[in-house]
């Protein structure tokens, strides 16, 4: 029997390339004659303003100064709109500002110059009048009457809303035995990948072509959105994503500068690159989770969780992001509340609303950090005020297998799911009464320790139903073209997009698995539109459980074809015919002929072949998932921090996490993508924050020494172990793994933190991040 490529824990082979520094990214593709472009941005949140580029444009060197109406003339403007969220404000947005900036960071104006300096200095020289304007930046000032409308001529800041839920919470929390609740505040924070965001554009005149390398994870939506802001056909617009440096969710978005940059192309019939600084980068990419979530819980005299009631007011910034909207981080955050445990009632009403800041959008995890945060919080202190160990109480409400598939009161549906056997393989993990014996000693000692824990279920490869419902143009499905090389070898093209993850490996691991080769001679490619099929790419981890389907039907219909003219030449029906190890066997494993001699006959000598055989060399197969919306992976994650009670640092010193995301495809990858995770979430829970000044509105994480990430110092260990049942309604049996480490990490480290303090007589933080100021007025040691 031939070993299954699937399940090996396999390096990429384009890591030892990347580790040598052999990447290829934006920045280093180049174009002859090519302009830098650089931007002039908004100083204020919001502001009226007029231009005089008169001087700039005669600064030697540059080429062109442009404006919003300059680009008018080759590009149209975009607004947000998805049936899914009836009634969304979201007013229009150009790639260039018109006439009024509603953002600290929005671009007003485009300086094309021979050099990126000189461009910077030509944006100096722009005379720019501004008359400031009231602007709003805290989310509960937002909805205050009388608060400066976010867009004159508006009603409201209030973008969106809606009430979300099932059952009788009213009924339920008046039965209560137990009511808990809490206020829990999330500070926005951003991707920060290592690769930031860029575009580098080509405009042919001659074929009214244009090609646009980016750094970014969607390459054929991205493709679309060009062609139609831009009026070209579709099939004239090519899109690169060769290596990219990291997405995170950041890079899935239409941008204002990106835009530009394409226009400006088109506009100038000149290549025009632009690539983002760190300072543009942390005032102009994406920010994400701004939440104020109000939350209660009830619990009856057994201990049994009956329901939850929240408020949750979302911040979006000026902008809900195009073409996804910022509403959806909304709905993620509702339909994780509750997530693993058992509850027949639940209300969720959300307040999205309009702000003088850079808008918010899809980031790693999408709102599951913040609903397990919630839920968490107000799991452990219910189980305080039990005077319970908090692992019994969860245990008791723990979904079953058997109640499976389960849809909660929030519309969240769950299904091949086994909340107790990764809660087992967690206590064999963390040998709980050993961890429990050194923190006791150590707290015995003086020592500020504290265990937190935190269940999850995030809801990975969305369906086509989640973002086709609001006539959205986003694909959920992705496609896979298998081709057999003369030598023997499989060469393929994948919708799906390599962003650093790995994908590419995994699918080659599926394909091997779905032919009858080694994984050694398989080789995946993706990101170029023009060589790649249509498919949604990276995002809602669903590299594996979409594009490893579309791997594994093009591997099975290659398969089908090279039986069928194998059995021609051999005279053999292909049903009595396997390929393993690329070999063509009979019944009984004996060797029939390669799959090299196989390929080379079909393409070099294919008069050999019998007549009326024409089997191909390629498959293509495409996936759409027919059912289930979602697929719903789960965990538990637990870690062990300690304070300083002198500075209010808060340093973890171990953490675990057991995962379940169905059939794991490579487990070198899925344990990067679980660490990599994880250190997002610890960045989260302590470090990370974009803040504003609560009067002017100004920025001030402008840089990355006020923007603080987790450094190699900060991780530490993560001890991980996996629970593997397969999605029984694919033939791979994957889920998504990408976002899972982030959905815990940051609940765990805010409920041990609490413990800690809760342990030597202090009080509660509810903010994240976790700042020292916020434990040392819970400790009680800074007023």
């Amino acid at each position: 029997m031939t070993a299954s490529a699937i399940g090996r824990a396999m390096p990429r082979p384009e890591a030892r390339r990347l580790v040598a520094g052999g990447g290829r990214y934006l920045d280093d593709h180049a174009e002859r004659g090519e302009l830098q472009a650089c931007f002039l941005r908004s100083p204020l949140p919001h502001a009226r303003f007029a231009l005089d580029v008169a001087a700039a444009k005669t600064l030697p060197g540059v080429e062109a100064v442009l404006t919003a109406s300059d680009l008018a003339a080759v590009c149209r403007p975009w607004r947000t709109e998805s049936r899914s969220f009836p009634g969304l404000v979201s007013p229009r947005q150009a790639p260039l500002a018109e006439g009024r900036a509603t953002w600290q960071g929005e671009p007003v104006a485009m300086v094309l110059a021979a050099t990126r300096a000189i461009a910077e200095d030509a944006a100096e020289a722009i005379l720019a009048e501004w008359e400031e304007l009231p602007a709003v930046t805290a989310p509960e000032a937002a909805l205050v009457p009388g608060a400066p409308p976010v867009h004159p001529g508006s009603e409201t800041n209030r973008a969106w809303g809606a009430t979300i839920g099932g059952g009788d919470p009213d009924a339920a929390f008046a039965a209560a035995a137990l009511v808990v609740e809490e206020r829990l505040v999330f500070t926005r924070h951003t991707g920060v990948p290592l690769e930031p965001r860029g575009a580098l554009a080509t405009w042919e005149p001659g074929t009214g072509a244009l090609t646009v390398r980016l750094s970014h994870q969607m390459p054929h939506q991205m493709r679309l959105h060009l062609a139609e802001q831009l009026g070209l056909p579709v099939n004239r617009v090519r899109v690169i994503c060769s290596d990219v440096g990291g997405g995170f969710g950041i890079k899935m978005h239409v941008y204002q500068d990106e835009m530009a940059v394409a226009a400006a192309a088109r506009l100038l019939g000149r290549p025009v690159r632009w690539v983002s600084d760190r300072m543009e980068a942390l005032l102009a990419d994406i920010h994400a989770r701004e939440h104020v979530v109000t939350a209660r819980m009830a619990v009856d005299a057994e201990g049994r969780i009956l329901g939850f009631d929240l408020h949750d007011l979302q911040g979006l910034g000026a902008y809900s992001v195009y073409p996804r909207s910022s509403t959806v981080e909304a709905i993620s955050v509702v339909r994780s509340i509750g997530a693993p445990y058992r509850f027949a009632h639940g209300r969720a009403r959300v307040d999205s609303v309009l702000q003088n800041k850079v808008a918010t959008g899809q980031y790693r995890a999408v709102g599951a950090p913040v609903g397990c945060a919630v839920t968490e919080r107000l799991v452990d202190k219910a189980a305080r005020a039990r005077g319970e160990d908090p692992l019994a109480f969860r245990a008791r409400n723990l979904l079953r297998t058997a109640e499976m598939p389960w849809v909660n009161p929030f519309g969240a549906a769950q299904h091949g799911m086994d909340h107790h056997a990764v809660l087992e393989t967690a206590k064999a993990l963390i040998d709980l009464p050993a961890l429990q014996a050194e923190i006791e000693a150590g707290r015995a000692a003086g020592r500020l320790l504290g265990l937190g824990l935190a269940f999850t279920v995030e809801y990975t490869a969305s369906g086509p139903a989640v973002y086709g419902a609001g006539h959205v143009a986003v694909a959920a499905t992705d496609t896979v073209v298998a081709t057999l090389e003369p030598t023997g070898e499989i060469s393929a093209q994948a919708s799906i997009t390599e962003i650093g993850q790995g994908i590419t490996q995994g699918l080659a691991q599926v394909l091997a698995d779905a032919v009858g080769v080694a994984p050694e001679a398989v080789r995946v490619g993706a990101g170029d539109t023009q060589a790649a099929p249509h498919g949604g790419g990276a995002w809602a981890s669903r590299g594996a459980a979409i594009g490893g389907e579309a791997a594994w039907g093009a591997g099975r219909a290659l398969r089908a074809q090279l039986l069928e003219a194998a059995g021609a030449l051999l005279q053999a029906a292909p049903d009595s015919l396997d390929i393993r190890e690329g070999v063509v066997t009979d019944a009984a494993g004996a060797a029939r002929m390669t799959l090299a001699e196989l390929g080379t006959l079909m393409l070099f000598r294919g008069h050999e072949m019998p007549k009326g055989v024409t089997p191909g060399l390629s498959a293509t197969f495409h996936y759409r998932r027919e059912q289930d919306v979602t697929l719903a992976n789960n965990g538990l994650q637990a870690a062990l921090v300690e304070i300083d009670g002198e500075t209010g640092l808060v340093r973890v010193l171990r953490h675990w996490m057991v995962g379940d995301c169905g059939r794991v495809l490579n487990p070198l990858l899925v344990d990067g993508q679980y660490r990599g995770g994880v250190a997002q979430g610890i960045g989260e829970a302590l470090l990370e924050a974009c803040r504003y000044d609560a009067e002017s509105g100004q920025f001030l994480s402008g840089t990355l020494a006020d923007y603080l990430l987790p450094m190699a110092t900060d991780i530490p260990d993560i001890a991980l172990a996996h629970v593997e049942v397969p999605y029984a309604g694919s033939a791979v049996g994957a889920k998504g793994a990408g976002e899972s480490g982030t959905c815990g990490a940051p609940a765990a480290i805010l409920n041990a933190v609490n413990d800690a303090l809760l342990a030597a007589g202090g009080g509660v933080v509810t903010e994240l991040p976790i700042h020292p100021v916020a434990v040392l007025r819970a400790l009680g040691r800074l007023a």
